[in-house]
């Protein structure tokens, strides 16, 4: 897709698959962080993560045994906690234990057996390993996410400001939920081999955390964090590649540093310093 901008090919791979992955979680980033989300944004990136090891182990691609098995936990999460009657952050913590101590049984299996290669892209990702058709899916699901956040951007903001008021107001709250769910359980599995099991939670959350210290409406962070993201991981992409670090380790770094830097010269922290 942008082979006129870049000529060499892994690199063009590479800026293509963190562009998207970027873009696509870095939208889901707001909504998980605004809707008070984030343990589902963790428990689901491990889903993910459990199910492309099982998958690699015994030999089926990685995607579609992470959607599987993502899929499968996404919507475990809502009937679970009301059969066990259970609060949800409980729920999920059991879930995410399970899913990761199921992925670092099947890794070390992987490690065992001579497909230490394979083991170590689902934990750390590889982008340079990448299929055409793989960057296309990424793409793919990425519009999806656009579409789906244009079309229903009023019912969203309103679940956000309060989902109880909401659903007062006529608002199908269950199905929203759901079709978010949705959407980060599949962006989760495609990106699992370009950043790997173990960072994933980093572009589902950090985007918009870091958007936050400068935003003060959902409409504006849709914006701010999707552009961060871009920077930071094309950046990373490129830097990666060029003096041969791992790019999904040294792109997670990167955000880590921006998020304290945001942090550091927020406006909301000068106000709140004021104040005191």
């Amino acid at each position: 897709m942008l082979e006129f901008l870049i000529p060499n090919n892994v690199l063009c791979h590479a800026v293509e698959a963190m562009l998207f992955a970027s873009l696509g979680c870095a939208l889901l980033s707001v909504l998980i962080t605004q809707m008070n989300i984030s343990s589902i944004g963790f428990t689901m990136s491990h889903a993910a993560f459990a199910g492309g090891s099982v998958g690699a182990f015994f030999g089926f691609a990685i995607i579609p045994s992470a959607i599987f098995i993502s899929i499968l936990t996404a919507f475990l999460m809502g009937p679970l906690s009301d059969r066990t009657r259970m609060h949800t952050d409980t729920t999920l913590g059991v879930l995410f234990g399970t899913m990761m101590a199921v992925a670092i049984f099947f890794i070390a299996l992987m490690q065992g057996t001579g497909k230490g290669f394979e083991a170590s892209s689902l934990l750390y990702g590889n982008v340079i390993s990448l299929y055409r058709e793989e960057i296309y899916a990424l793409a793919l699901i990425t519009i999806l996410i656009i579409v789906f956040l244009i079309a229903f951007y009023k019912e969203i903001t309103a679940i956000v400001f309060h989902k109880r008021i909401a659903e007062i107001a006529g608002i199908k709250v269950r199905p929203i939920y759901y079709g978010i769910l949705f959407l980060i359980s599949i962006m989760v599995a495609i990106s699992i081999p370009i950043v790997g099991g173990l960072l994933l939670y980093v572009w589902l959350v950090t985007p918009a955390a870091i958007a936050y210290q400068f935003c003060n409406t959902i409409k504006r962070m849709f914006i701010m964090a999707p552009l961060i993201a871009i920077i930071i991981s094309v950046t990373g992409a490129v830097c990666g590649i060029m003096y041969s670090l791992p790019v999904g380790p040294l792109t997670a770094v990167v955000f880590s540093a921006f998020f304290v830097g945001s942090v550091a010269f927020s406006p909301k922290r000068k106000v709140i310093f004021h104040k005191h």
